[in-house]
């Protein structure tokens, strides 16, 4: 097939935390069109793709994208009119190529991404098909498990929780809808579980879960555990957690923050273990620091009743994946398509992983916008899971509502079932 891009045209937006983002639309010569826009990550690894901002402290604090609009118009556009939108990869490579850095710092990795999306969406719209379809090369069978991000950690008046997600993954079913009913109705539970613990309302956090109450995850899983027994989905429901530990690391003593101390990588190894023989974890993400390799090997070893995936630690980049599989580093990595900076290089790295019987997690950032990209991705790819947030704000009901439509859509489509994947 082909079908010539004529147009590629960009805009200023905001994503959902009303931070400017880059929005690109790509048009052909059938009349397809495709739109994208990068989100973007509240916790960014180092190694991620760059994001170009425009740095005038005047206008949105500086994180305006007006230089990045400019270079999809004037340098990357001209460039790709005349090209065949169906071409994936020609259309990547030349972009990577028009910016020429390792870590596309000259055309910002949000510019990049934002229009690699939009030519994938273009060549969908030119066949006529969602792109999930576009994506599974046909008809899909399954669509993820959810999970939601039900309490958020960091740093709130008192004490600072230093594991940064507290997940609920309803696997007990092999229905889409009864899943996510199952969650909402555990979510609005443990606002009420919450509210006796604390003797008043939970906060709303900064992912839109609940406030942690504790600096003690352990506490916080029990609460949790407890709005899932009183709900009646116990055995249904099981935990993840993202550690987000490059966060609370300290390079000069290589220890870790744990319940208000510092602890070594083998001490937060050890408490994970603990925590895993207490309850049932699908996954654990991002353990530890996105340098220490070594650890990682450690804790992949040794927690033998969970998954241990990388985010900070993977990157979404073919070369710290195939390190993590030659070195068994991780069970699994989260897939964020805008680490990588294009379409391309993160169903590279994905057919890496699912050749080599790791795990893909598809995962939206914090900073996100209502039609992400990576729903596609986590339908099309048919995974196991994927990570959706909390059941709260509308972009994230709107990933709910995308995974409902899409099985519906796809005749004999049921939920994945991830029972076999399960450790515990």
């Amino acid at each position: 097939m082909e079908d010539k891009i004529v147009s590629v045209t960009a805009q200023q937006i905001i994503d959902c935390k009303c931070r400017p983002a880059v929005e690109v639309e790509v048009r052909t010569e059938s009349g397809a069109i495709g739109r994208g826009a990068a989100p973007t990550g509240t916790s960014v690894g180092m190694h991620e793709a760059f994001v170009l901002r425009d740095g005038d402290k005047s206008t949105y604090g500086g994180l305006s994208v007006h230089k990045a609009v400019e270079k999809a118009e004037k340098v990357i556009g001209p460039a790709l009119v005349g090209m065949n939108v169906f071409d994936q990869r020609a259309i990547d490579e030349k972009m990577i190529a028009l910016d020429g850095t390792p870590d596309k710092k000259s055309l910002g990795g949000n510019t990049i991404y934002s229009v690699s999306i939009a030519t994938f969406r273009a060549a969908a719209d030119a066949r006529r098909i969602p792109l999930y379809n576009h994506i599974a090369g046909g008809d899909v069978k399954t669509v993820p498990v959810p999970c939601f991000n039900v309490i958020n950690g960091g740093k709130y008046e008192g004490f600072t929780q230093s594991f940064n997600e507290f997940l609920i993954v309803p696997y007990g079913t092999d229905s889409i809808d009864l899943s996510i009913e199952m969650a909402v109705t555990v979510f609005q539970k443990l606002g009420e579980v919450l509210t006796s613990h604390l003797g008043h309302k939970p906060q709303v956090a900064s992912s839109y879960g609940y406030a942690a109450p504790s600096d003690d995850p352990e506490v916080l899983l029990g609460l949790m555990q407890q709005a899932i027994d009183a709900c009646g989905y116990t055995g249904c429901i099981a935990f993840a957690l993202d550690c987000a530990s490059s966060e609370v690391y300290d390079a000069e003593t290589r220890t870790y923050l744990l319940k208000s101390k510092r602890v070594t990588t083998d001490e937060l190894i050890a408490y994970a273990k603990e925590l895993t023989s207490k309850f049932d974890f699908v996954f654990i993400e991002d353990l530890l620091d996105e340098n220490d390799w070594e650890g990682y090997i450690k804790a992949n070893r040794e927690l033998d009743r969970t998954l241990i995936l990388g985010d900070d630690l993977t990157v979404t980049k073919l070369d710290y994946l195939k390190r993590a599989y030659e070195t068994h580093a991780v069970s699994g990595f989260i897939l964020k398509p805008n680490q990588v900076g294009t379409i391309t290089e993160a169903l590279d790295a994905y057919q890496f992983a699912d050749s080599h019987g790791m795990i893909a997690v598809p995962s939206g950032r914090s900073g996100g916008v209502v039609d992400d990209v990576v729903m596609d991705f986590s339908v099309g790819l048919q995974v196991p899971f994927q990570k959706n947030g909390a059941p709260r704000s509308g972009e994230r009901i709107e990933k709910l509502n995308f995974l409902m439509r899409a099985n519906a859509r796809s005749a004999g489509s049921r939920l994945y079932d991830i029972k076999p994947l399960l450790k515990f």
